[in-house]
């Protein structure tokens, strides 16, 4: 099993822990973009209590990736994926975290 496989599969059981669900396949083509990132414990969370952090998210993924234009659903976007992995959770982790946004805002076909 390769280091990126263990990820995803972490990531499945992270998902399956907090009820998570998402449409098949999303998760290990979001995973698989992030690239190395994934493999570096902070680059690979999403910190939702730090304002720079979620300002970041809003402007290169939800923006620039995404293609959306913003708005206060985007930020609404945000707090309801950060809720999903439940409250006190500090491992909101990247590849979880945009895969909802992806699967919210229907741009599955980013990632073909």
């Amino acid at each position: 099993m390769s280091k990126v496989d263990e990820k995803i599969a972490h990531y499945k059981e992270e998902m399956k822990a907090h009820g998570i669900t998402l449409k098949e396949g999303l998760l290990e083509k979001v995973t698989k973009a992030l690239g190395p990132s994934i493999h570096n414990n902070d680059a690979s969370k999403v910190s939702t209590s730090d304002p720079e952090e979620l300002a970041r998210v809003k402007k290169s993924f939800l923006i620039g990736k995404l293609g959306l234009k913003d708005g206060p659903e985007l930020d609404a976007a945000m707090e309801e994926a950060g809720k999903k992995f439940g409250p006190g959770n500090k491992n909101k982790h990247r590849a979880i975290f945009y895969a909802l946004l992806v699967e919210k805002f229907n741009k599955e076909d980013i990632y073909k």
